[in-house]
C-alpha cells in the first residue's frame, strides 16, 4: 500500500496598487503565503526584481526548506545513532544562476553549514559522519535537481 502526504498551502498576492498589473513597474509583488491554522509568512520576490527586501522571497524559502529538511533527518538520525545534540544552526547559502537570456533563471546549489554542539568529544565523528546519510532520506533534497553539499563544524558542548 502507497502512503501520501499532502500539503496545502495558500498563496494570497497583496500588492495591487490600484492598477493591478496594468504595467511591469504598476504593481508590487508582495504577497502572503499561508496555511491553516498558521501564521502567514510575508512574502515577495527577490529585491532584484522589484521585490520588497524586508519580505520572504521564494528562493530564500527553497534553500530555507532545504536546510530545515537537512536538520530534521539530521537530528533524527542522532537520535537514533546514539549522538546527542544539544544546539543546531545553519547557515545555508543558495546561488541561483540566470540564464543566458534574462529572462528566467535557476537555482544551481546550495550549500549547507551547519554548525552542531554534541553533548560530549566521544560523539564527533559520528555526528560528522552522520550528515553523509540525510541527503538519501530528506524529502527536500531528493525532490530538487541542483548538488546540495554540506560543510559542518562540530563542537562540543561546554560542561
Amino acid at each position: 500500500m502507497t502512503t501520501t502526504h499532502t500539503y496545502d498551502v495558500t498563496v494570497e498576492w497583496t500588492g495591487n496598487l490600484g492598477p493591478g498589473t496594468d504595467s511591469y513597474r504598476t504593481f508590487s509583488r508582495d504577497h502572503e503565503v499561508l496555511a491553516d491554522g498558521k501564521a502567514g509568512i510575508a512574502a515577495s520576490s527577490d529585491p532584484a526584481f522589484r521585490g520588497d527586501p524586508t519580505r520572504w522571497n521564494p528562493e530564500e524559502l527553497l534553500v530555507a526548506s532545504v536546510a530545515q529538511c537537512h536538520m530534521l533527518w539530521y537530528l533524527h538520525l542522532c537520535a537514533d545513532g546514539g549522538v546527542t545534540v544539544v544546539d543546531y544552526e545553519d547557515h545555508a547559502h543558495g546561488v541561483m544562476t540566470m540564464d543566458e537570456s534574462g529572462g528566467g533563471g535557476q537555482i544551481t546549489e546550495v550549500v549547507l553549514r551547519p554548525e552542531v554542539t554534541v553533548a560530549d568529544a566521544s560523539m564527533v565523528e559520528k555526528a560528522r559522519s552522520l550528515h553523509g546519510g540525510v541527503h538519501a532520506l530528506c524529502f527536500i533534497a531528493r525532490s530538487v535537481n541542483f548538488p546540495i553539499t554540506h560543510a559542518p563544524v562540530i563542537r562540543v558542548q561546554d560542561n
